[in-house]
């Protein structure tokens, strides 16, 4: 399986509990990647950068250099759905990309021209079994499901956040690469799934509540991830 996430924090503790690990020269400058043993599970570890350009980059190099069975993206992301708050934790049920705009086309917001779909669904059988472990870890009013909408913005503002909300009225929060690794994912027919922690309620106090809640958000999320890792060890 292969583990992408787009900066150093939200792979360090990952990274830590691989055994036999080995960093992996990658082709492309900056593009560190881990691989070893995750609870018994083979992975790859990948941090590729911040953006859909860069995750989109990774993905593609890891699928086609490791030819990973799953991927799953986890790290931090903003909440912009009221019903989500500071440290609970989005399951994607779908990503789709916030800042595509084809609408002078006649294209609806998000939607990427001449493509059958812009809307790329989570595995249901991981979304099932990382919810399990979600719930098993922080309990269930903490836990969300629903769609996640990326953008090659840092939402931090509430007219920016309740923009989004106009045209993705069922997003639960917002990132910068979790669409584009779904697109890869969808494009090669490899099950994937996004994890994300809230670390901030994409307002303008945004930026300073990232820094001040990311360590706890993230071992929070790490021990979701370990949980789903488990389960899934049983079925790789």
């Amino acid at each position: 399986m292969a583990i992408i996430a787009a900066m150093e924090e939200e792979v360090a503790q990952l990274r830590a509990q691989l055994s036999q690990a080995q960093e992996v020269a990658a082709f492309f400058v900056d593009l560190p990647i881990y691989r070893g043993q995750l609870l018994g599970l083979d992975a790859v570890l990948a941090r590729c950068g911040i953006g859909k350009v860069n995750a989109a980059l990774a993905t593609q190099y890891t699928i086609d250099h490791f030819k990973p069975r799953v991927i799953l993206t986890c790290g931090v992301a903003g909440a912009i759905s009221p019903e989500v708050r500071i440290g609970d934790v989005v399951i994607s049920t779908g990503a789709q990309q916030h800042d595509v705009d084809a609408r002078g086309f006649g294209y609806e917001r998000g939607v990427i021209p001449r493509l059958a779909t812009s809307l790329f669904p989570a595995d249901p059988d991981l979304v099932e079994l990382a919810a399990e472990a979600a719930v098993e870890k922080l309990g269930a009013q903490r836990v969300h499901q629903g769609l996640v909408v990326s953008g090659d913005l840092f939402v931090h503002s509430r007219e920016q956040r309740e923009e989004i909300l106009r045209f993705f009225p069922g997003a639960l929060c917002t990132d910068m690469e979790a669409a584009a690794i779904a697109q890869v994912a969808a494009a090669n027919g490899i099950p994937y799934l996004s994890l994300q922690a809230m670390s901030d309620q994409a307002d303008e106090e945004a930026g300073q509540a990232f820094y001040q809640t990311l360590d706890e958000v993230l071992a929070g999320l790490n021990q979701v991830v370990l949980g789903l890792l488990q389960r899934l060890r049983a079925q790789l």
